[in-house]
């Protein structure tokens, strides 16, 4: 077996602290560093401070702690190329580079990289002013979408009912009002009908392999209704996916992005996350994310069965080809515990009560910080989702349920929401 590594992780959220509890859990792992963490990665890592979304702040720190390896968690890093910098000066770093990331980073990159390369994506039109934006808007009829063209943290999406409501939302997108960065450019879409599906893959630059699906609850409200959120809950099943659809979505997503990504140039390396609306045409791609998603990575986290380092080794190595990633069967689930008035404003430092002491864990239940700091000794929210309660189970997605709940109802902090029908979907088809 190789020596064992130094393992840092840039971020601090849900996502992080699931890829740190993979981490400190593999044979191949001598420390996990994590900047700047949270209150329940302080757990499982070192936390080190860090600005993560500036270049030098993010270097600094990889230059101080010299990790084995570096794992890029969020989107803000890879979009500012700490992946490109970080490979430039010898270190080892899981993640795309910046141009590789714009397949996220750049709505309209996307959609024009998809149209080049065939791959099924929604009808489309790029606008660059407001009234290119009446003007093109003629074409779809309603319900319309419409995108900001960078990254808005899943808040840049909005389902427009009206051609005026499509323009205000524009004009909102345009002004910096919506998401308080002016945009240059705005992505009107024609509106898919289905039921939506996160397929997840690995990619070395050439190769692709799938990991898993999940799905993701978008909505702040019961039944999918309210405004969207970064995402209130996650699960994955076996069922989600059949062989044949996860061979389709593999061939006809995930390898064309890789193909075309290596025919321009700039090979996509890291996780490949193909957002898919299940259409009555086939598949078709909502978008991209260039990284593990939140929720849906601490679902998955609970059923890999593969050491996580193998995994990150692969897409670096580009021996991906040569990987087979194993997950646990039946089903797992994440909840997330929200701060009241999320995703609009919300108050932070609220204490938070009922969470075990460290250690003190199910093996098929654990809590992911995903917005906590510690204050005065105490545990306090810091952020509009603050906890990601999860739960495996090889029975399948009720029982993983009735596990998380009932985790979730020894916790509570003030104003506290949460989704009590994650899995909705899943169980009607039961």
């Amino acid at each position: 077996m190789p020596n064992k590594l130094k393992v840092l992780v840039i971020g601090g959220g849900g996502r992080e602290h699931a890829l740190v509890w993979a981490l400190a859990k593999s044979v191949r792992v001598s420390e996990v560093v994590c900047a700047p963490g949270n209150g329940g990665i302080a757990e499982l890592a070192r936390c080190v401070r860090v600005d993560a979304g500036n270049l030098a702040d993010v270097v600094r720190v990889v230059e101080a702690e010299q990790p084995g390896l570096t794992v890029v968690g969020p989107e803000l890093p890879l979009s500012i190329g700490v992946v490109d910098e970080l490979q430039r000066r010898g270190f080892r770093a899981f993640g795309p580079t910046q141009a590789a990331a714009q397949l996220e980073t750049s709505k309209a990159f996307a959609k024009e990289f998809m149209q080049r390369h065939g791959i099924p994506t929604a009808e489309y039109a790029v606008c660059t002013t407001l009234d290119e934006v009446r003007e093109k808007l003629q074409r779809f009829s309603v319900p319309v979408v419409v995108k900001a063209d960078g990254l808005a943290a899943g808040k840049g999406v909005v389902i427009c009912n009206t051609h005026h409501e499509a323009e205000a939302a524009a004009a909102e997108m345009f002004s910096g009002v919506l998401l308080g960065v002016a945009e240059t450019e705005v992505v009107l879409e024609e509106f898919l009908d289905g039921e939506e599906l996160s397929f997840f893959a690995l990619c070395d630059g050439k190769h692709t392999v799938p990991i898993a699906a999940a799905q993701d609850h978008k909505r702040v409200g019961e039944g999918d209704t309210g405004p969207n959120t970064g995402g209130m809950g996650a699960y994955s099943t076996d069922a989600l996916m059949t062989s044949e659809l996860r061979h389709w979505l593999t061939t006809n997503v995930a390898q064309k992005v890789v193909d075309g990504m290596l025919a321009e140039g700039d090979p996509f390396t890291g996780i490949l996350f193909c957002g898919i609306m299940m259409t009555q045409r086939g598949p078709m791609v909502l978008e991209f994310n260039t990284r593990f998603g939140d929720p849906e990575t601490q679902a998955l986290m609970m059923r890999l069965d593969t050491d996580i380092v193998d995994v990150f080794d692969a897409a670096i190595d580009g021996t991906a080809d040569a990987l087979q990633i194993k997950m646990r069967a039946g089903a797992s689930v994440c909840v997330i515990a929200a701060s009241g008035g999320y995703p609009g404003k919300y108050p932070s430092g609220k204490v938070i009560s009922g969470l075990a002491a460290k250690g003190d864990t199910e093996a098929d239940v654990f809590v992911f910080h995903s917005g906590t700091s510690v204050s005065n000794g105490k545990l306090v929210t810091a952020g509009g989702r603050v906890l990601g309660i999860t739960a495996v189970s090889p029975i399948g997605l009720q029982d993983a349920l009735a596990k998380a709940y009932a985790k979730l109802g020894q916790i509570s902090f003030d104003g506290m929401q949460y989704r009590r029908d994650i899995g909705w979907r899943a169980l009607q088809k039961e």
